[in-house]
C-alpha cells in the first residue's frame, strides 16, 4: 500500500513513473532495475533516493548505461571528469554516519578507505583526529584532485590509485578497512561473475587487516549484496554485527525519499576463536539482537526497510488509507502491539490537534470502533485529531500499567507523527475508561476441527463483563460470546490496573481518558 503512492514524489513533467533523461531512452524504472534494487523497494522510489539526492536530476545523464560499469575504471573516470571537484557522497557524511561509525574506530588506527572517490568522509575523519588514512580508488583522476586537496590542510594522508581487488599492501597492515558505497557499486546483481568479484573484494580486505581489524561497509543493505557479505564473513570465522544508521527526519523536504543506511561491522577472529556470531543493532542505544541464521538476520533487515518506506510515505502523503504494523517483544520476538495509523486530511484542527494515540482496552480490539477499517475512522473523526495512531494489545503479553505502555510506545509512536507536529509538543495518549483494561484467559485448547482456540473473560463497556470464544486462525472475530453476571465473576480471577493520577477528561462519545505523553 506504502509502494503503490511512489509517483507523489516524482516531479511535473516527468509522466507515468517515467523519468526521461537527455538522450531520450532511459527511464527511472531501467535505471533502478541497473542499480539491482531489491524487489520490495518501489523502483522508482529507489531511483529518486540514490540518484537525486546523490547526484542531481540534472546530472542523470552521467550514470552508465550498464550496471557491470560501476567497477569499470573508465567509467569513473569518465564521470569524475564530468562532474568536476563537487562532492559526490553515498549515504551521507561523516556527522550522520558518526554515531555508528565512531565506536568502531580508534584515533591511532590505521585505517584503508577503499572506493574513495572525491567523498568528503576521509577529510572530515582526519580532521576529526583519525589521521592515520590510506585512500585508494581506481580513479587515476580523483586520486589526483584529492591528493592535491589535501597536500597542504592533511599532509599525513595519502591517496593511491589502487584496485580493491588486487591491492598492492602487505597481510595484516591495517586495523580498520572503511568502505562507502563500494561494495554496493561492485555487486550490482546476483548473477555468478558478480559474485566472484565481490569475493575476490572480500578476501583482498581480509588479507589487509589484522587479527581484531574491522571492515566498516556502508550499504543499503540489498538482499544479495547482504547475503553475499554476511555468508562469506561468518563462514571465515568473522564476528558480524549490522547497525542501522539514522534515517533522515521527517522535516526532510516532500519530494526527498530517504531508505535506511545500513554499516557492516566485520571484526577479523581468529580462526576457532568463537562461533558464529550475527547480530544487528537496530535502534541507537538498545543491545545488539543475535540471530541464529542467515536468513533471521536478512530478514529483520528487511523489515526494518520497509518501515522506512512506510515512514516516508506517511510524512508525503497524508491522504494514504488505514495502514497497520506490528511492534514486537525484543525479548521472544512476538507481537506485542498492533499499530493503525488513521487520517483525516481533511479535518480542520487546531495546532495542538495534529497527533494522538488511542490505546485499545485489553479484549476490545474486536469492536467494530477499533477492529474494523471505517470504525477507525470514525474514532479519529469523533476524537479530532488530524493523524490518529491505535494500539492494539496483544494476548499473551504482559501489560503493567497505562504508563508502562506509554513509557515503552513514546519512541516509536512519535516517528509516525505528521509532518508539521513541533518537537516540543506534548502528545496525547487516549483511552476507554483510563486503563488498560481486563482479559483473563480461562481456558486454552487445540480443536481437530478449528485449531487452536481460548476462552477468556473481558471488561467491555460499560464495566460490563463478556466470556468469549476466540479462534486464533481468526483472532480478531469472536465465535461466541455470553455476558456475566455479577454472581458468576470468580473474586481474584479478573483483576486490572486502574491508575488515574495522571489522566484528564477529553471530549469524545462516551468516557475517554487521556494522559499527555
Amino acid at each position: 500500500r506504502a509502494r503503490a503512492h511512489w509517483a507523489d514524489a516524482l516531479k511535473a513533467g516527468e509522466k507515468n513513473g517515467a523519468t526521461v533523461y537527455e538522450d531520450g531512452e532511459r527511464s527511472a524504472k531501467s535505471v533502478a532495475e541497473r542499480l539491482a534494487v531489491p524487489p520490495y523497494f518501489s523502483l522508482a522510489e529507489a531511483t529518486l533516493l540514490v540518484l537525486r539526492a546523490a547526484i542531481g536530476m540534472e546530472e542523470l545523464r552521467l550514470l552508465p548505461r550498464r550496471a557491470q560499469d560501476f567497477s569499470s575504471a573508465a567509467y569513473w573516470e569518465h564521470f569524475f571528469r564530468e562532474r568536476g571537484e563537487r562532492a559526490f557522497e553515498w549515504y551521507g557524511e561523516w556527522e550522520e554516519l558518526r554515531e555508528a561509525l565512531e565506536r568502531y574506530l580508534r584515533p591511532r588506527d590505521s585505517i584503508l578507505v577503499v572506493g574513495c572517490g572525491n567523498s568528503k568522509l576521509s577529510e572530515q575523519l582526519y580532521d576529526d583526529g583519525y589521521q592515520n588514512i590510506v585512500n585508494v580508488d581506481i580513479s587515476e583522476l580523483v586520486i589526483k584532485q584529492m591528493g592535491e586537496r589535501s597536500a597542504h590542510l592533511r599532509p599525513k594522508m595519502t591517496y593511491l590509485v589502487m584496485d580493491v581487488l588486487q591491492m598492492d599492501f602487505p597481510d595484516g597492515c591495517f586495523q580498520v578497512v572503511l568502505d562507502k558505497g563500494t561494495l554496493d557499486a561492485l555487486l550490482t546483481d546476483g548473477e555468478e561473475a558478480t559474485l566472484a568479484r565481490g569475493e575476490r573484494m572480500f578476501a583482498e580486505i581480509g588479507r589487509v587487516l589484522q587479527f581484531g581489524g574491522r571492515y566498516l561497509c556502508v550499504s543499503l543493505a540489498q538482499v544479495h549484496i547482504l547475503k553475499a557479505a554476511v555468508e562469506y564473513f561468518s563462514k571465515e570465522g568473522w564476528m558480524v554485527r549490522i547497525h542501522q544508521a539514522s534515517w533522515k527526519e521527517a522535516t526532510a523536504s516532500k519530494d526527498e525519499f530517504a531508505l535506511p543506511v545500513f554499516v557492516y561491522v566485520m571484526t577479523k577472529m581468529k580462526p576457532g576463536s568463537a562461533s558464529q556470531i550475527l547480530e544487528l543493532c537496530a535502534e541507537k542505544h538498545d543491545k545488539p539482537i543475535r540471530f541464529s541464521s542467515l536468513e533471521h538476520l536478512t530478514e529483520a533487515v528487511k523489515e526494518r526497510q520497509q518501515y522506512a518506506l512506510l515512514h516516508s510515505q506517511l510524512n508525503k502523503n497524508p491522504n494514504m488509507g488505514d495502514v497497520s504494523l506490528d511492534l514486537c517483544s525484543k525479548e521472544s520476538g512476538q507481537a506485542r502491539y498492533t499499530l493503525h495509523v488513521v487520517n483525516c486530511p481533511n479535518m480542520e484542527v487546531s495546532r495542538d490537534n495534529l497527533f494522538a494515540i488511542f490505546i485499545i482496552p485489553q479484549g476490545r480490539e474486536t469492536e467494530w470502533l477499533f477492529g474494523t477499517e471505517e470504525g477507525r475512522k470514525q474514532l479519529a473523526a469523533s476524537a479530532g485529531f488530524r493523524r490518529l495512531v491505535t494500539v492494539a494489545l496483544h494476548r499473551d503479553q504482559r501489560y503493567e500499567s497505562m504508563e508502562a505502555i506509554q513509557a515503552e510506545l513514546s519512541g516509536k509512536v512519535m516517528e509516525l507523527a505528521p509532518r508539521g507536529l513541533q518537537a516540543q509538543q506534548k502528545v496525547p495518549f487516549l483511552s476507554v475508561g483510563g486503563d488498560i483494561g481486563i482479559r483473563t484467559i480461562q481456558h486454552r485448547d487445540t480443536s481437530s476441527l478449528s485449531g487452536e482456540y481460548v476462552i477468556e473473560d473481558v471488561k467491555g463497556d460499560d464495566a460490563r463483563y463478556f466470556r468469549r470464544l476466540i479462534f486464533l486462525s481468526n483472532r480478531n472475530v469472536v465465535q461466541s460470546e455470553a455476558r456475566l453476571s455479577s454472581t458468576a465473576l470468580c473474586k481474584g480471577e479478573i483483576c486490572g490496573v486502574r491508575d488515574r493520577s495522571s489522566v484528564r477528561e477529553f471530549p469524545f462519545p462516551k468516557q475517554v481518558q487521556a494522559a499527555v505523553l
